[in-house]
């Protein structure tokens, strides 16, 4: 029989302001825990920085921001087992590097080049999902299929609070709860889709109170918190290993980037809002947090940076070293017998790329 839990109103917060409201803790974590933990939302955040200006200098596409995000990517996965599965959105495009991930192979997705893919298995981490939610039921089934097989893993599905709107949403969470999947259903809720604000997507309070209809727990975290984002999803993580189905948690944040590289937020942002968003954003909260505790210096942090700007570096250059791809690559493998027009096709595409025949 499922148990249905009341959605937590209020956000979950360990990390404090040094000044009037105090640091928490959590249990378990040690120095070089901490240490991890900040290696992970600096990579994230180089990545995402470098991304913007590699963009703007024509050497990437069109690129889906996730600064400021850091925090719930790299929170969620350090309560990860490596035998778990990810399930990326477009957000969470360079998630894959906490687990491996080469920078160039990332790059590469956003370039549209062949060597952009990699095999899930080699790492558990499924590609990355463009359309929305529909990663949602994949992440479900994997999870079931792992239950059913008797292993001890789970699977965590990451998307943003427009996709709480969507029937694939409903499908993978209604199936996951229903079969006591062992998922976490991991929702960014940066309270904006492109330009629909959370109040014109939903009537519900909080998004986490739609858990309730799926009789799972719904639990609310500060998303711009990585250890109140950890501690959330370690439960969550325990409660799944435990046979007792899936989590649904709601991370709330503000946005404080454009929603892509495409984007013009000027025309719906707060941008007081913005402002006030960006001086407390995750990573240097988080900095400011291990200052406190003693953990981290001056030189190390300059380390720290440092290896996260070289794994950059060495990414692009990695990227850039490629041979272009055969654009005839986008023909083949999508008809058993390929009908007349699609070698017409084929061979304008080559004409207006310039000949290439490689």
């Amino acid at each position: 029989m499922a148990q249905v839990l009341p959605a937590e109103r209020d956000l979950r917060r360990v990390i404090g302001d040094g000044e009037s409201v105090p640091d928490g803790e959590v249990d378990g974590l040690d120095e070089s825990d901490f240490l991890e933990l900040y290696r992970s939302l600096v990579l994230l955040r180089t990545y995402d920085e470098r991304s913007v200006v590699f963009h703007r200098q024509g050497r990437i596409g069109t690129y889906a921001i996730f600064w400021n995000h850091e925090a719930m990517q790299a929170g969620a996965v350090h309560a990860l087992a490596d035998e778990d599965w990810i399930f990326p959105s477009y957000r969470e495009s360079a998630i894959g590097l906490l687990r491996g991930i080469p920078a160039a192979t990332i790059l590469q997705w956003w370039r549209g080049h062949p060597t952009g893919w990699w095999n899930p298995a080699d790492y558990n981490v499924a590609s990355i999902c463009v359309p929305i939610a529909t990663h949602v039921p994949h992440a479900a089934g994997l999870a079931w299929g792992k239950k059913l097989r008797g292993e001890n893993a789970c699977s965590i599905v990451f998307f943003g609070d427009g996709a709480t709107s969507e029937g694939a949403f409903h499908e993978g969470a209604n199936f996951a709860a229903v079969m006591g999947a062992p998922l976490i259903l991991f929702c960014n809720n940066n309270q904006w889709a492109i330009s629909t604000p959370l109040e014109a997507q939903t009537r519900a309070e909080t998004l986490a109170d739609k858990a309730v209809g799926y009789g799972m727990p719904g639990v609310r975290v500060d998303g711009a918190d990585v250890l109140a984002v950890y501690e959330a999803t370690r439960e969550a993580v325990e409660r799944a290993r435990a046979g007792d189905g899936p989590t649904f948690i709601e991370a709330v944040t503000y946005r404080a980037a454009p929603h892509a590289t495409a984007d013009d937020p000027s025309a719906y942002i707060d941008a007081e809002r913005v402002e006030q968003e960006k001086r407390n954003e995750c990573v240097g909260r988080y900095e400011r947090y291990l200052r406190r505790l003693g953990v981290l210096t001056d030189e190390l942090d300059q380390q720290i940076r440092g290896e996260a700007a070289d794994a950059m570096r060495a990414g692009i250059a990695a990227a850039e070293a490629e041979a272009p791809a055969d654009p005839g690559l986008v023909f083949e493998h999508a008809y058993v017998q390929p009908p007349p027009e699609l070698a017409r096709d084929r061979a304008e595409l080559r004409r207006v790329l310039g000949g290439n025949e490689g």
